[in-house]
């Protein structure tokens, strides 16, 4: 256990060394500023917010974001996590914000698509945001404890088959990690209420708590678990792209366990603002992602967490998030899950 541990530590002391490393370079290029970019957007610190907590994959992103992106902007980024029900707290506070471009999100798939598709009570819609682009394409895989008994995803298939009682963690009623277990269920025809679930405030706690063995399993995006992968504190079952992922080679796809329809339980990183986000900020954005896409030490980071990089313009980004949207929408309404 010293040495899974030892594991761990060295994985996030690289993670967060590199981190830093971006932030001292955001910095450095922030003291020559240039006359132009004193004179327009932005002429001030930004508030990046987090809807989720501390140590998860949507916290991870943004603070990659928060260190690589004021090179290429003139202007700190602040990553503040404001948390609560199951992203919606966050969500719904830059809704609120002033349309000025000093305060946006870290868009996930979760709080913008997620809980919208199930809860029809909370207070936006899926697309009451301003959409200013796509960052990364997350994969989930399932993850156990390694002590569980559980070695393949054929063992951990048995199980639920058999109505065994198995708990699992999330980061909220509706987010991703929640949708993703309700979705295996159904495509494996078994009985969802078997299927303890345990809901945590941010995917750092459900991942933790999979670690610690207070729950089965959990559903997880693979930047947030590829460390205790690599440490083995976690065993990957299966990943849902349709080729499976470097950094993990001999965890199987979706289609080769034998169940496609998990090829529907993709995270994503964007960025969105609050309605009414000038055209001009957008831009602003625009050019600073299309940069990133170029950025070696942001590139570096991204990759190395399993993340797929995918920039997309505004209205990419919002017609991919509508088709997402409609998916799950149905798949709510088929599993009885909506709440009106």
């Amino acid at each position: 256990m010293k040495s899974i541990q030892r594991g761990r530590e060295e994985f996030e002391m690289k993670l967060w060394t590199a981190l830093k490393g971006l932030a001292v370079g955001a910095a450095v290029a922030l003291l020559p500023l240039s006359a132009s970019a004193e004179e327009g957007y932005p002429d001030r610190p930004i508030t990046l917010v987090v809807p989720y907590g501390p140590g998860g994959a949507a916290d991870l992103s943004a603070r990659m974001i928060a260190g690589a992106a004021p090179a290429h902007l003139g202007q700190p980024i602040l990553a503040v996590n404001r948390t609560g029900a199951a992203g919606v707290t966050g969500s719904n506070f830059v809704v609120n914000s002033a349309a000025d471009g000093y305060t946006l999100l870290s868009a996930r798939v979760g709080s913008q698509m997620g809980v919208p598709a199930m809860n029809k009570t909370i207070p936006y819609e899926w697309d009451d945001f301003t959409f200013i682009g796509m960052l990364e394409i997350n994969p989930f895989v399932l993850v156990v404890n390694p002590e569980s008994g559980i070695a393949t995803f054929a063992d951990f298939e048995a199980k639920v088959r058999a109505g065994e009682e198995m708990a699992y963690s999330s980061a909220g009623v509706g987010t991703l990690l929640h949708i993703a277990t309700a979705v295996m269920s159904n495509a494996m025809d078994a009985d969802f209420e078997k299927l303890i679930h345990v809901p945590f405030k941010g995917g750092g706690k459900a991942r933790a708590a999979v670690v610690g063995g207070q729950v089965d399993f959990s559903w997880q995006n693979l930047s947030a678990v590829a460390g205790a992968l690599e440490s083995g504190q976690l065993v990957a079952l299966a990943v849902t792209m349709p080729e499976r992922q470097a950094i993990i080679p001999d965890v199987p796809t979706a289609v080769e366990v034998g169940y496609p329809d998990l090829e529907k339980i993709i995270g994503w990183s964007a960025m969105y603002g609050p309605p009414g986000l000038p055209d001009e900020v957008v831009a602003k954005w625009s050019e600073t992602l299309a940069a990133l896409s170029e950025d070696p030490a942001w590139l570096r980071m991204t990759k190395s967490l399993g993340n797929i990089v995918s920039i997309m313009s505004p209205e990419e980004t919002k017609a991919f998030v509508e088709a997402q949207y409609n998916v799950f929408n149905e798949t709510m309404e088929t599993l009885g899950m909506t709440i009106n």
